[in-house]
């Protein structure tokens, strides 16, 4: 997929579709009011007849008689008072999907008049919404009915700052295209997609990207300690990976932010085995730990000044004749003892020493992703994830940076309650404190293997892959949270008058590159 800025007229724009946006109720402007002029009013006619309600997503194609640009597709934008800029990634994204499915290769698409003096975040979510909108689900069909034919998309610039939306293409493609990788690296079955192969993925995003890679394997586990890692690998014939990527934006500080993701490639439950039902899914169980590499790669493009580390703890979790029993005590790198109640409750047992492993490379502040807990999806559905923290400080910092890229996050209580549900009577601790708070006790237990450092753990469970298809994405994983990592990065980056002063979404600037 190719996206690019161009200057032209509206009017003179040749392509197979030209993209304008319109907000539910209210006049056609800008582009959209000027093509429909030259139209002859048939796009204000179609919204004015009541069949378009108008909500995000929803569109109007018309056909152009002797026009250069052959159809004109009206995408709404929802309520005008509700516009926020990463709205216009949904808008094309639909985009995108809608015309893409019929056999559209080259289409442009026009900005609202509320970009201007915005133009870089507001093309950079353009950008990003074209690529992510056009993500190809059927890898492995051998004659895919319904992938999408669009190979080029113009952002016109005319009458906007062209230096502006050029760097905001060039800043939404990278993130576009690190969101499609999170969820290319989700959506592979677990027999192409084990800890060796998820290794090697992140082997080459290390290389295209100059950062640098540690992978350690079983042995070098067990020297660093690692038996909480170690006993969900245990059950697996596959080998366990313990990936570290490293991105120095700022090698003069000591500052280093932690990204850590669950890897867990296939969860069978282990031992404390699941239902068959939907098992399929538990290939997904591994999205923490995409997004983390995939966010890596994004910073190696966007280049903030700071200092990050990814870590990703891949194993499968299987019942095999080696497997970790129910009852069974394991010890996690920092010397604590682990009394395994449920082995189904594995993805924390290879976080925490992950955890311990961010602490001993010297991170300052730490987040961690994880589709960690069904409480979660029963607390929140599939509208957010769940945020917890020791630093409230160092969330509201996350938050306010998550916030513009459209992925939401809501902040869950931390109390001592939670981790005294996590006391053994045999161990230090216990890996499952029973059905209620779930997501809040398997926080607190993740919460002893941080020490004082600014933490937060983000339970996407219920956001990391969806059931079905919305108008601008496709049914499967979604790529959370790989634009919040790469905000939050972007937030805590200090701003330098050397790089390029396009603002971001978040307020950051970086050095854009794809």
């Amino acid at each position: 997929m190719q996206v690019y800025r161009i200057a032209d007229e509206p009017t003179g724009i040749g392509a197979g579709a030209l993209v304008v946006p319109f907000f539910s109720g209210n006049p056609l402007e800008g582009v959209a009011a000027e093509i429909d002029d030259a139209l002859g009013g048939v796009i204000a006619d179609a919204l004015s007849s009541g069949d378009v309600r108008g909500k995000l997503g929803d569109h109007v194609l018309a056909y152009a008689k002797d026009r250069p640009f052959r159809r004109v597709l009206a995408v709404s934008l929802g309520d005008r008072g509700s516009f926020e800029p990463y709205l216009l990634a949904r808008y094309a994204g639909a985009a995108v999907r809608y015309l893409g499915r019929r056999n559209v290769d080259k289409i442009a698409i026009a900005l609202p008049p509320q970009a201007a003096g915005n133009e870089a975040p507001c093309a950079s979510f353009v950008a990003e919404g074209v690529i992510t909108g056009s993500f190809d689900t059927t890898l492995y069909q051998e004659h895919p009915e319904r992938r999408l034919a669009t190979t080029d998309v113009a952002v016109l610039s005319h009458g906007f700052n062209a230096d502006e939306i050029e760097s905001g293409i060039a800043r939404g493609v990278a993130i576009g295209e690190a969101v499609n990788l999170a969820r290319r690296l989700a959506i592979t079955p677990a027999n192409d997609m084990t800890p060796t192969k998820m290794a090697e993925e992140a082997a080459k995003v290390a290389q295209a990207g100059g950062l640098q890679i540690d992978v350690l394997d079983e042995e070098q586990a067990r020297h660093e300690g690692m038996g909480s890692f170690l006993s969900v690998a245990q059950g697996s014939a596959q080998p366990p990976k313990f990936i570290v990527l490293r991105y120095d934006g700022d090698p003069s500080s000591k500052e280093l932010l932690a990204l850590v993701g669950k890897g867990i490639t296939f969860d069978t439950g282990g031992i404390s085995i699941k239902p068959a039902e939907k098992m399929e899914e538990m290939k997904y169980d591994m999205s923490g730990g995409a997004g983390v590499i995939a966010a890596m790669s994004a910073l190696a493009n966007l280049k903030p000044k700071l200092n990050v580390v990814g870590i990703v703890p891949a194993t499968e979790n299987m019942p095999g004749g080696k497997a970790t029993k129910p009852g069974d005590i394991v010890r996690a790198m920092n010397g604590k003892t682990i009394e395994v109640i449920n082995t189904d409750a594995e993805g924390r047992l290879i976080l925490a020493d992950a955890l311990c492993y961010a602490n001993k490379l010297g991170a300052t502040k730490i987040v961690d992703a994880a589709t960690l807990t069904g409480a979660c999806v029963i607390a929140l559905g599939h509208a957010a994830s769940a945020a917890v923290s020791n630093d409230g400080a160092f969330l509201d910092e996350f938050l306010t940076a998550a916030r513009p890229t459209g992925e939401r996050y809501w902040h869950m209580p931390y109390y001592e309650d939670y981790t005294t549900q996590m006391k053994s009577d045999i161990a230090d601790l216990k890996n499952t404190g029973g059905r209620p708070a779930g997501t809040l006790t398997a926080a607190a237990f993740l919460r002893e293997f941080v020490d004082k450092t600014p933490w937060i753990h983000l339970d996407i469970a219920g956001t990391a892959y969806l059931d079905n298809e919305s108008a601008w994405q496709a049914k499967g994983p979604t790529g959370t949270p790989v634009r919040a990592f790469v905000a939050l990065a972007e937030s805590l980056a200090p701003l330098d008058s050397a790089r390029d002063d396009a603002a971001h979404p978040n307020g950051a600037r970086a050095e854009l590159t794809v």
